[in-house]
């Protein structure tokens, strides 16, 4: 007789089904979002405002932009490393303004040459506090935040000190084109910002460097462990980005025919507003050129056409305010989205 034992295995119990988190669909909301809303407010404006797409308003619109659209450059490889640059007005009152003084004091400031000269000393002071931002925030240690307030607030006294606080004159010449002339029918302003965004372009996707500083904005620590020399990374896109503000600088003292040692207050908000709302992300790590120029578009045609609707300033301030807080809403979403469940 054949005796059967029981089986005395305990029962398998089957795995819980894995739980995922539903994530939202707007990853490509975020990277379109800046061209869907130029679009929209293209429309708008064309609807409410006839005068906004005369050649003499676009054209005023696209030099506008390119100062800050080229500054721009510079404040995203800041921004994607986790950096903060608010030296950016100040930056650009200096430049101008050095850049007006050798101009206004040498005989041969209405020549090519002497524009040249021009040139070569608001780039150089671009550089300049470039290096010193980056020095305080790799050397000194020195958070970003407050090491670039406090040159915002130096270099502005030396701008104020090197011009007796007052604007200085640029006599006509070369250096006026560069704001205010046209080549083959183009801007000049227009063409130079091109030569910035493809150069930004080439560095951020095509060098090595590009890769380091995405790979430090994503994760600094990751990045060292690595190998990359994070703080020559800061440096480099500090210095970078002091020279694309500078190209501003000599763009807006152009444009304006003078130094202005007391202006541009306030232009690192545009900026930071421009990169913002094109995508890239305040924590670091994400954002392209092209978000930049597109938001720096958008920001600039909003300004301009609530000008031609005569909206009081304190409104505009309100609109541009709510368009900054709605693009920082979506990149935590994004970040959120993004992130492992």
């Amino acid at each position: 007789m054949t005796t059967h034992l029981a089986d005395t295995r305990p029962p398998v119990t089957p795995a819980p089904a894995t739980r995922t988190r539903r994530r939202l669909p707007i990853g490509g909301l975020a990277e379109l979002g800046p061209i869907v809303a130029l679009a929209a407010l293209l429309i708008l404006f064309a609807v409410i405002a006839p005068n906004f797409f005369s050649v003499f308003n676009l054209t005023n619109v696209v030099r506008q932009v390119s100062i800050t659209a080229i500054a721009g450059v510079g404040m995203t490889m800041i921004i994607l490393v986790r950096g903060i640059d608010l030296s950016v007005g100040s930056l650009v009152a200096l430049a101008g303004s050095l850049a007006a003084l050798s101009l206004a004091g040498d005989p041969t400031g209405h020549t090519l040459g002497g524009a040249v000269v021009a040139v070569l000393i608001a780039v150089g002071v671009g550089a300049a506090v470039g290096l010193v931002n980056g020095a305080l925030v790799t050397v000194a240690v020195v958070p970003a935040f407050i090491a670039t307030l406090a040159t915002m607030t130096a270099v502005r006294g030396v701008a104020l000190l090197a011009t007796d606080s007052s604007p200085v004159s640029i006599p006509s010449g070369p250096y006026l084109r560069i704001g205010l002339g046209n080549l083959w029918g183009i801007p000049v302003p227009v063409i130079i910002m091109g030569l910035v965004f493809a150069i930004g372009y080439l560095v951020l996707h095509r060098m090595k460097i590009g890769r380091r500083i995405y790979a430090v904005g994503g994760n600094p620590e990751a990045a060292r462990l690595s190998g990359v020399r994070v703080n020559r990374v800061l440096m480099f896109v500090y210095v970078f980005g002091g020279i694309c503000m500078a190209i501003s600088a000599v763009i807006l003292s152009s444009r304006l025919s003078s130094g202005q040692p007391a202006g541009s207050v306030g232009l690192e908000l545009d900026v930071i507003a421009a990169v913002v709302v094109g995508g890239t992300s305040l924590f670091g790590g994400r954002g392209r050129l092209a978000g930049t120029f597109f938001g720096a578009l958008l920001i600039g045609s909003l300004v301009n056409g609530l000008q031609l609707l005569n909206v009081p300033d304190y409104w505009q301030r309100i609109v541009t305010g709510g368009v900054i807080v709605a693009a920082v809403v979506l990149d935590r979403l994004v970040r959120r989205d993004r992130s492992p469940a």
